[in-house]
């Protein structure tokens, strides 16, 4: 099964700057909407996201179209690879069929109380459906 996530974008008043256009950093926040429902989502299917968490370590973002004060916008959220310990998240904000920005990420799974990486779960490797 692969796991991808679709999540609607409320666009906010202070989103937009004096263009009319969404400034970049309201789009890294857009993503971060995917991210928390693609971790929600593996919450639901396994027991695993409780147990360990994620944190980001590589960003890299492409602005391709300009979005403009209401647009409808969505973000698609993936998880296209999976390292021992990492997890690389490919993630696009679309109006409409027009891909607007794209993200990959590189979040490595985490164990806060110990301070270090951790391999992925095993459960999250079913869920996502790579290996």
């Amino acid at each position: 099964m692969d796991l991808v996530v679709t999540t609607a974008v409320q666009m906010r008043f202070s989103d937009i700057d004096s263009f009319g256009h969404v400034n970049n950093l309201s789009q890294q926040a857009y993503f971060d909407l995917g991210k928390v429902e693609l971790f929600d989502r593996l919450a639901a299917l396994t027991d695993a996201e409780r147990r360990v968490p994620a944190v980001l370590v590589s960003l890299h973002t492409e602005f391709i179209k300009q979005i403009r004060f209401g647009d409808d916008i969505r973000v698609v959220t993936e998880i296209e690879g999976i390292g021992r310990k990492s997890l690389t998240v490919f993630q696009r904000i679309m109006r409409g069929e027009e891909e607007c920005a794209r993200c990959r990420s590189v979040m490595v799974t985490f164990d806060k109380e110990r301070d270090m990486s951790v391999d992925v779960p095993e459960e999250w490797r079913a869920a996502i459906g790579l290996k």
